[in-house]
């Protein structure tokens, strides 16, 4: 099969792979279309231990299972592979399962022609959703699971709330998305790079900025912030937009480390919530979503097809490209 493959680290290789061998334990998936998630950039970047070259990356994958109940159908695959025992699973906080596995980590990911996938870890399409924004499941469901934690922890419902987001990628504009689905009408969103900063505001739900200009919503001014980033510089913004009793809700990956103003946070009750992936009822809360129009008039997303994946990934990390989203079409 042909397949994108991670071979070092700044390194992406489009070249044949073994097909994968027939198994009654997994679903064989031929796929159509795969999205490059930052996570992906943080292993092309070599700053993933987890993610080990050479490999097939890649976990936001849809096509057409080859066997199995659902031989036939088209599908959306949820990469994550919970143990189902533990003390997470049995509360159904299965992205906290400590024994958790990945789709494109610890099994072959999604750039590819054909992948395989436990069948409790497929979720069947519904006919009215392409393949393009199906592709867009396993990420939306990230800030589906971040709007519930929002909701939960606010002091006031979030349809009522003002809210800042800290990066114009794709988990960045998910993000702004979901909250507007969610009612809420006073949306920020921080980004440097003018070409995505364009994008997002074609999106028509947030108020765009260049964060190194003094033009954002201002110190303690909105009730939730979420760092779609996660670099030392965006958590200490984000501690200073955010209201005395608002929240930062942290899902970014991309640098540890730094200093966080701690007396800041303690004397005005800001609560910093780390968020991980998501539960198996955010994934299917994030398709029904996509269904009913969450991803607006798609013009954010680009396509392209896997054999240009490599110098999709050198445009992502070059920023040359203003599309928050690059979805590989096989």
């Amino acid at each position: 099969m042909e397949a994108l493959v991670f071979t070092k680290p700044n390194e992406m290789i489009f070249r044949e792979e073994p097909d994968p061998v027939d198994s009654n334990e997994l679903i064989t998936i031929k796929l159509s279309a795969s999205g490059i998630c930052g996570s992906d950039m943080h292993a092309y970047h070599g700053h993933d231990a987890r993610r080990i070259p050479p490999m097939i990356l890649g976990h936001e994958g849809v096509g057409i299972a080859q066997n199995g109940e659902l031989a036939g159908k088209r599908v959306a695959v949820n990469p994550l592979i919970p143990c189902g025992t533990c003390w997470a699973c049995e509360s159904a906080r299965t992205n906290m399962c400590p024994n958790r596995l990945m789709i494109g980590m610890q099994f072959p990911g999604t750039y590819a022609q054909f992948a395989q996938v436990p069948e409790q870890n497929l979720l069947v399409i519904p006919d009215h959703i392409t393949d393009l924004q199906a592709s867009l499941t396993e990420p939306a469901a990230c800030l589906v699971h971040a709007a519930e934690r929002a909701q939960a922890l606010l002091h006031r419902p979030l349809n009522e709330s003002s809210a800042m987001v800290l990066g114009g990628g794709a988990i960045g504009v998910l993000a702004v998305l979901v909250l507007a689905k969610h009612g809420v009408s006073d949306i920020w969103l921080a980004e440097p790079n003018p070409l995505r900063r364009k994008t997002a505001e074609n999106l028509g739900v947030a108020k765009c900025f260049d964060p190194s200009q003094s033009d954002g919503p201002g110190p303690a001014s909105v009730d939730v912030v979420i760092d779609a980033v996660g670099i030392p510089l965006t958590r200490s913004n984000a501690i200073k937009a955010t209201k005395p009793g608002g929240w930062v809700l942290h899902i970014g990956l991309q640098e540890a480390g730094g200093v966080m103003d701690t007396r800041a946070m303690t004397l005005n009750e800001i609560g910093f919530l780390g968020l991980y992936t998501y539960s198996n009822m955010d994934v299917k809360a994030s398709l029904k979503m996509i269904g009913e129009g969450l991803l607006g008039d798609e013009a954010w997303i680009e396509e392209r097809p896997l054999s240009e994946g490599a110098p999709a990934f050198q445009d992502i990390d070059a920023a040359k490209t203003p599309s928050a989203k690059i979805v590989l079409r096989m």
